[in-house]
């Protein structure tokens, strides 16, 4: 079975696909090529690499002709240049879901943010629930995944907290609140989304997908620093006073230690959806602790952070 994802060489969606081609299925991965962190996906068995964004309808009917199914990862967590959260997550989720419907695509499934809502004063939070609405109303069998935070092997959460570590052990809190959070394992999610995709499981539903364990953050963070044998420092800072920071390192840094849409994600709880959405089925409820062995698995090699992570920097190691 051909199955088409967009955002297919970022985190979730080459998870995604490498099980897809594991159980003999097609995958069929969508993206413009910015993430080659691990462009082996691009080479697994069966599937197909289209080197296009989700701004082109024909680009993406062509892609998805022969497909049953397009799982929508496509996303951005800031917005660079012309790559705003209205083109990425709005226009770009119109685009996907016209391209759909034109090849005949049975099903799509969505992968948005727990707290996406309208209204909320973030363009990120906004532009997501938007696409949710898009996805809903569009005639075809959906599914919408409202996920908290994810983990694995090639995130960004263990990976920019693991490059901390090992740079200076220091974590300022969002806010004088400690946050409650849920990990989900990148593993969970994607058994969620084979049994939304192969099995008509979640047929037109939007679910909360958060990990087995809600803890507080700085819990967290504590517990990766273990994993590595550090001891990390945690002081509170007010919110605001993590804006200046985030525009700054969105500005200088290829992947930024943290974005203003990060900083507006974690200024609140990530355990629980709003609104409130279904919930999933008891065999389909991610079971995958938040444990050191977990954790162990998914940390990228020890690494501190350095003048490779600069955009200037990169920008000339690729022109070399």
């Amino acid at each position: 079975m051909k199955i088409a994802i967009t955002g297919g060489t970022g985190f979730v969606g080459r998870h995604l696909a490498r099980e897809l081609a594991r159980k003999g299925h097609n995958p069929v991965l969508i993206s413009r090529g910015v993430d080659d962190r691990d462009n082996s996906v691009r080479t697994l068995d069966g599937a197909e690499f289209w080197p296009i964004g989700t701004n082109d309808v024909e680009r993406l009917y062509e892609a998805f002709k022969g497909c049953y199914a397009v799982a929508h990862f496509a996303g951005i967590n800031r917005e660079i240049g012309d790559q705003t959260y209205r083109k990425v997550h709005i226009e770009g989720t119109h685009k996907v879901v016209e391209a759909a419907r034109a090849a005949s695509v049975k099903k799509i499934l969505l992968l948005s943010f727990l707290r996406a809502r309208p209204n909320s004063g973030s363009g990120y939070h906004e532009s997501k629930w938007e696409a949710e609405d898009i996805v809903r109303s569009s005639g075809l069998d959906y599914t919408v995944l409202k996920s908290g935070m994810i983990y694995g092997k090639g995130d960004h959460m263990l990976d920019h907290l693991s490059h901390t570590m090992h740079t200076l052990p220091v974590l300022a809190t969002v806010g004088f609140e400690d946050k409650m959070v849920r990990p989900v394992a990148v593993e969970d999610v994607v058994a969620i989304s084979m049994a939304a995709i192969l099995d008509s499981r979640l047929s037109n539903k939007t679910v909360a997908v958060v990990g087995p364990e809600e803890m507080k953050l700085s819990d967290a963070v504590r517990r990766v620093a273990g994993v590595l044998g550090k001891r990390v420092f945690i002081f509170p800072m007010p919110v605001v006073f993590h804006y200046l920071p985030a525009q700054l390192l969105e500005l200088c840094m290829v992947v930024p230690l943290v974005a203003k849409s990060q900083v507006r994600i974690l200024s609140e709880n990530v355990a629980e959806p709003l609104p409130e959405c279904a919930r999933l089925p008891a065999d389909l409820i991610p079971s995958t602790y938040f444990t050191d062995d977990q954790i162990r698995r998914g940390l990228p090699e020890a690494e501190s952070f350095g003048v490779k992570d600069l955009r200037f920097c990169h920008r000339a190691a690729s022109r070399m």
